[in-house]
């Protein structure tokens, strides 16, 4: 399919606290092409979380327009929105989300349990996500018995196993050193070299800087949007 694969027009999001009507996004718009490698960095409180709920189907925005894979999203129902998820977006948080009593094989096959997927067709494609991330060997351990670089990797692959449009990653390496943090990132960038779509969400301008493109948030707006370096250490516009 031709065309961005992520296009925001006048995006804006309210919430109302009591009395108050507080703008979480106001008037946000940018495109993102297929391929891309892409962070959306900011302060606590800029609006990035809200963003990246926007982007991975989990909220609606109050007002504009949010096309994914050429799709309307705002025009789709809940379910939609659902298999949306589910088929197009891999979804890579800082805290893992593992099932603490499942293996790394059973965790990865996990999207492709809701596909309906068979049982011995979900574990192979879940093995080979888990070869692709360098585990092949660690596919029967649990997550307790894996390092913090491990369980990334494992819920990295987890992402990977639906093969979607696009990862969408959520402060991926706020929970691990620095050396991990580095091999983590050098993961993403092998897979973005593949053709993947990844787009990264992150307070930390060191992540920021090693995307081929970055967009600054503050207070609910796009501020700077070029590349990653150029982006992550400017000075923040007071």
């Amino acid at each position: 399919m031709t065309g961005p694969l992520i296009e925001l027009r006048e995006i804006t999001r309210y919430y109302q606290m009591g009395d108050e009507r507080i703008a979480a996004l106001a008037g946000v718009g940018f495109q993102i092409a297929r391929g891309e490698m892409v962070a959306i960095i900011g302060s606590s409180g800029s609006g990035k979380s809200t963003l990246l709920n926007i982007l991975g189907c989990l909220d609606t925005p109050t007002s504009g327009h949010y096309r994914l894979d050429g799709k309307d999203v705002q025009d789709l129902s809940d379910d939609e929105r659902a298999r949306a998820r589910n088929r197009q977006i891999g979804f890579v948080f800082q805290s893992f989300q593992l099932l603490p009593r499942s293996t790394a094989v059973k965790n990865v096959a996990l999207p492709l349990v809701y596909r309906g997927v068979p049982a011995r067709e979900r574990l192979a494609r879940a093995a080979a996500a888990l070869a692709k991330v360098g585990l092949a060997e660690r596919t029967r351990h649990r997550p307790n018995q894996m390092s913090g670089g491990q369980r990334q990797r494992t819920a990295i692959a987890r992402a990977l196993v639906t093969e979607p449009s696009l990862l969408l990653c959520d402060e991926p390496t706020g929970n691990l050193d620095s050396n991990t943090s580095e091999d983590i990132m050098g993961l993403f960038h092998a897979l973005h070299a593949e053709g993947n779509t990844i787009v990264m969400v992150t307070h930390e301008p060191s992540i920021a800087a090693r995307c081929q493109r970055a967009i600054r948030i503050a207070d609910g707006k796009v501020v700077a949007d070029g590349p990653g370096r150029d982006v992550a250490y400017a000075a923040v516009p007071r």
